[in-house]
């Protein structure tokens, strides 16, 4: 995953990106950068690994150097970026929100066209530079970028760089959010709401799918008109968006209270508390908890001063027992009591399982798992939001194989709750991570806390309705 943050204003502007970038460190493990532009040093970069460490701590002894009242800056999971470019469209830098399904055929296209690839990402061609050939094919930035939309195949939204404004640009179906901000010296262009308000932004506008707008710092334009047809990713509300973000004008946390207070109403588990597995489940526990009227508890604390991020080392091995160390249970609280813990979603399940033991040997009775979403039957083909390496890792079709005795198995039928497969399937999860009881959210209940008319969220990780 990535994101990313934009400012242009009537002062100095390397502050503001520098935090309002730092605020996107939960998107992006692996590469950050940022870029700025001033009369007097002209265009500016600096990309870091933050593999080993936090964006703020790499980019310290940049930050002193930069000048501008323009910059950018983008965390990613996957490539190097912004990238800086020079073409007919003047000098100008891009970052980007992508995945680009089809990169293998547009590389061939540019190597038919006798073209070179300067930025290399883990070995191939760097995404975030395709991107920036697409835009320069153009005769302006607006006929480029229509160019990406035309060309590439998943999804792209962008903030380009340029002498003297930002161009913000929406993922063709909005699948990934860009929102305006505004405050009294200038306009700002984020991934994340949660960035502007200790910056000193308030929420001005939200950038329509497939919308071009570009921002200045007197003002902002609209260059394209927002696409009917939206497919923003209903995932961001679960699990990835931070809890005081908005997207669509809507919260974060609020819908996980809504997601959590749907599922109550539908459990009738016996339980002594409700609980939430950090981070992101927290949320949906305090909705579980007001709406059963049951203690909500933390049976486990996160301990993350020395990892963060469980998913930051590059082997499995290693990454599963950072998960262990940074979980601690609490068996004062555990002991002889049933609970009830709430979670975004089961992924492998590979931790869960790990947790679930350590909560039965700290002398739990029952544990009780409610998920906030449905089970993730389909590998996600439209965004870079997969925590798992293959589709077969997956815990549903971990459990679809034990059940069939094969791999790729068709998973229409899996998907469908009122169809006997799903219920065996959640069955077998339930038995392969020894919980007491096993449930997940119904998706139009998903659906009715997100707040959005279903043919606007992108929920193809759950149904796979989704499309390009």
């Amino acid at each position: 995953m990535s994101g990313f943050f934009g400012s242009i204003l009537k002062s100095d502007c390397v502050a503001d990106v520098f935090y309002g970038t730092d605020y996107h460190s939960h998107l992006g493990t692996k590469r950050a950068g940022m870029s700025f532009f001033s009369e007097k040093d002209g265009f500016q970069r600096a990309i870091h690994s933050i593999e080993d460490g936090y964006f703020r701590n790499k980019f310290e002894i940049d930050v002193k150097g930069f000048r501008g009242n323009i910059g950018i800056g983008v965390i990613s999971d996957t490539e190097a970026q912004p990238i800086l470019v020079t073409s007919h469209l003047g000098r100008f830098a891009v970052a980007t929100v992508a995945k680009i399904v089809n990169i293998d055929d547009l590389e061939e296209r540019y190597m038919q066209q006798h073209r070179t690839f300067s930025e290399t990402s883990q070995g191939s061609v760097n995404p975030t530079e395709l991107v920036a050939m697409l835009i320069a094919e153009g005769k302006d930035f607006v006929s480029g970028i229509e160019n990406v939309y035309e060309k590439v195949s998943g999804s792209c939204s962008m903030l380009i760089l340029t002498e003297n404004s930002i161009i913000a640009a929406r993922d063709k179906l909005g699948r990934t959010p860009i929102i305006i901000g505004k405050k009294n010296t200038g306009y700002a262009a984020t991934f994340e709401t949660c960035a502007f308000p200790n910056l000193g932004y308030k929420t001005e506008y939200y950038v329509g799918p497939g919308e071009i707008v570009k921002l200045t710092a007197e003002g902002y334009e609209q260059l394209r008109k927002p696409n009917e047809k939206m497919q923003i990713c209903a995932f961001l509300w679960v699990y990835y968006g931070y809890p005081p973000s908005f997207y669509e004008g809507i919260n974060v946390d609020e819908c996980r209270y809504r997601c959590g207070a749907a599922l109550a109403k539908k459990d009738d588990a016996k339980v002594d508390f409700a609980a939430g597995i950090p981070d992101s489940g927290v949320g949906h526990a305090m909705g579980y908890s007001n709406e059963k009227n049951i203690p909500l508890k933390r049976p486990y604390s996160k301990y993350t001063p020395t990892w963060p991020r469980s998913f930051m080392p590059q082997s499995q091995e290693m990454r599963d027992l950072v998960a262990k160390m940074k979980l601690l249970p609490n068996t004062s609280i555990i002991k002889d009591q049933r609970g009830v813990f709430l979670d975004d979603s089961i992924v492998r399940g590979t931790q869960l399982k790990d947790n679930v033991r350590d909560l039965y040997a700290s002398g739990m009775k029952e544990v009780h798992m409610r998920i906030a979403c449905p089970p993730l039957t389909y590998p996600c083909e439209f965004l870079n939001f997969s925590r798992s390496r293959s589709h077969l890792d997956l815990a549903t079709h971990t459990a679809v194989k034990e059940l069939e005795g094969k791999e790729n198995v068709d998973m229409k039928e899996y998907s469908d709750r009122n169809n006997g497969k799903y219920t065996a399937m959640v069955e077998q999860i339930r038995k392969n991570l020894d919980l007491t009881s096993l449930k997940y959210q119904k998706l139009d209940d998903l659906v009715d806390a997100i707040g959005l008319p279903k043919e606007k969220l992108c929920t193809h990780c759950w149904d796979g309705s989704s499309y390009f």
